[in-house]
């Protein structure tokens, strides 16, 4: 069958999630991709959530997504980042066996009747007027759909780099996607070029791990999803730290390295830099971090986090047997750069649909973002407005209020990128709402009202669902001088107390942990959304002249460097500046002010 509802190009993060999604609301889809084995191959680092990543997990989770499961069914190490912090800004991060997790991920899909896995390479889009018909295959094949989703991550016209050597392709072993890529910018789209890269594999049974700090799984109970339990052995991870030798090796070969030899002309990730353009940005550090994270339970593969380059094979060798517990170590694969072609988001609309033609939508790192995280949020999306274009019905969209998933689309449509985009949270000013403990409670009816929450969830959903409610009209129940929910706040109740309230045959702990967060945070909450509603009347609220955005606290690093340059006099003029985001424009206000009442 060549005819179907929606054609999903990719089969990474975002394709995989993208095609699932449109499955799930009952169309007819084909999921494209070069060959079927490496569907849901995890790319770089075999890693699941973290700082803001694992709020998007949990929202596409929510939303009966495949990412967080696959996580759980693939997990071998669970850790919980930001443990010491409030709720709001604790971040879920998995280790996951490689394999498990792409075996997992197409065990989903073949769950599907309606979904077809197509094994080939696209040659072009087939456009009539201003409207998506089809794809053409490069086998003469030809595909037709009235809606189509483009998922290519790394792969459009993608060069890899190691040293001197150049190929074509976007991940070791897979060509590149050239044709399409040069029909895209043939067609007048504003493309550009970014740069990922990858650290070397090494070889675990070569690290002499008695001389490392071990970090085990955290030994909690909590999952990525909530339909999911840990199953599999728990592995540790290490941490070991480079040092003057290391980075005297790396300045020494600088000149080899296509990022400082103006062979790679794209922009890489602020937040994950090679090791070599660590150690020239930020000279003056003794050290680095690098975490030793295993890749499976049954390979000797170590992926140390921390060491992503393009430096030749020699060097980099040399330089990993400067570190501690690697002097002997053995590269299985080196470490190397993917610089590839990225369309500005800024011609799509909040659908992820593209303006200029009707049903054309995109998803992923081909938008300009970096992580698994990001992309399967996007492709999530994306694949529901595809099939909902299909069927001619309303779209489905999140605001900046409800998840973070509204917060990426919001950045990337109206701001752009000037490089790979981090989910972080510092980009919701809504972000004491957006927990990543409570996204079902804030997004699976949404699922449930546009159809794309299958019967398991649906039932998980209702009885928690009922539970919450349960729980809540306990809190707000009259009792003496104020409700619960006061003399939680008033007393000083930690969670134990509360939780002893319920005991021994009450709700579950993850529904009371909800609800005694809700409570702590709700004069928080307030606060924050009267801090909102005075930014939106602020836009002639000047900033001091001398306002130091160093010192403050809450902006990340690029938003700060960019203030910086631009030096607004206003709020106005600080919201206009690309990359500012509300939530920086809340602390800015409240910030300046604090300043002009001295």
């Amino acid at each position: 069958m060549n005819s179907f509802e929606v054609i999903v190009v990719g089969g990474g993060h975002a394709g995989v999630e993208a095609a699932a999604a449109a499955a799930r609301l009952g169309v007819t889809v084909a999921l494209v991709t070069f060959t079927k084995k490496s569907v849901g191959m995890m790319s770089c680092n075999p890693a699941i959530g973290g700082l803001g990543k694992g709020h998007l997990v949990r929202e596409v989770d929510a939303l009966d997504g495949i990412i967080g499961r696959a996580a759980d069914r693939s997990a071998i190490h669970y850790r919980m980042l930001n443990l010491s912090k409030g709720k709001a800004v604790q971040g879920p991060r998995v280790q996951a066996d490689r394999r498990c997790f792409r075996s997992s991920v197409q065990g989903f899909l073949a769950e599907f009747d309606n979904l077809t896995v197509v094994e080939g390479v696209v040659r072009a889009l087939i456009i009539e007027g201003h409207k998506i018909t089809g794809v053409s295959l490069e086998d003469g094949d030809t595909l037709s759909a009235p809606a189509v989703l483009l998922a290519t991550g790394t792969f459009l016209r993608a060069r890899m780099f190691r040293g001197d050597e150049r190929e074509a392709g976007g991940r070791v072993g897979e060509r590149s996607a050239s044709l399409l890529g040069e029909q895209l910018i043939a067609l007048g789209f504003p493309m550009g070029r970014l740069k990922t890269g990858t650290p070397p594999r090494l070889d675990g049974a070569t690290i002499n791990w008695s001389q490392l700090v071990k970090q085990p799984s955290d030994g909690m109970n909590w999952s990525m999803s909530p339909l999911e339990r840990r199953s599999l052995p728990q592995l540790f991870c290490a941490v070991t730290r480079t040092n003057a030798e290391t980075h005297d090796i790396v300045r020494n070969a600088v000149s080899e390295s296509p990022l400082f030899n103006g062979a790679i002309k794209g922009q890489g990730p602020r937040y994950c830099p090679s090791i070599e353009d660590k150690i020239v940005r930020f000279g003056d550090r003794t050290g680095h971090q690098v975490f030793l994270e295993p890749e499976g339970l049954n390979t000797r593969l170590i992926y140390p986090n921390g060491l992503s380059t393009s430096l030749g094979f020699e060097t980099q060798l040399r330089m990993l047997q400067t570190i501690d517990g690697l002097k002997n170590v053995k590269i299985i694969e080196p470490g190397y750069a993917v610089e590839y072609d990225y369309l500005d988001p800024r011609v799509l609309d909040h659908r992820l649909g593209l303006r200029a033609i009707d049903g054309l939508f995109f998803a992923g790192q081909l938008n300009g973002t970096t992580g698994y995280e990001e992309a399967a949020a996007q492709g999530l999306l994306a694949g529901l407005n595809a099939a909902l274009h299909a069927l001619n019905r309303e779209p489905f969209l999140l605001d900046r209020s409800s998840s973070y998933i509204g917060v990426m689309v919001d950045d990337l449509v109206l701001q752009g990128v000037t490089e790979p985009y981090r989910m972080l949270t510092a980009r919701a000013e809504y972000r004491l709402q957006l927990r990543a403990d409570n996204a079902a409670t804030r997004l699976t009816d949404k699922g449930i009202a546009v159809g794309c929450i299958g019967p398991e969830r649906s039932k998980w959903w209702s009885v928690r669902k009922a539970t919450l409610r349960q729980v809540n009209d306990y809190v707000g129940r009259v009792e003496g001088l104020g409700t619960t929910g006061d003399r939680v706040r008033k007393e000083g109740w930690s969670y134990d107390r509360f939780h002893n309230e319920f005991t021994p045959s009450g709700p579950s702990d993850t529904v009371l942990e909800e609800v005694f967060e809700d409570i702590a945070y709700a004069p928080y909450v307030a606060r924050q959304l009267a801090e909102m509603k005075s930014v939106s009347k602020a836009e002639l609220a000047n900033i001091p002249p001398d306002f130091d955005y160093g010192a403050l606290a809450g902006l990340s690093t690029e938003m700060r460097e960019r203030l910086e340059a631009s030096r607004p006099n206003t709020i106005g003029e600080a919201r206009r500046i690309r990359g500012i985001t509300p939530a920086a424009l809340v602390t800015i206000l409240i910030a300046s002010r604090s300043r002009l009442m001295v």
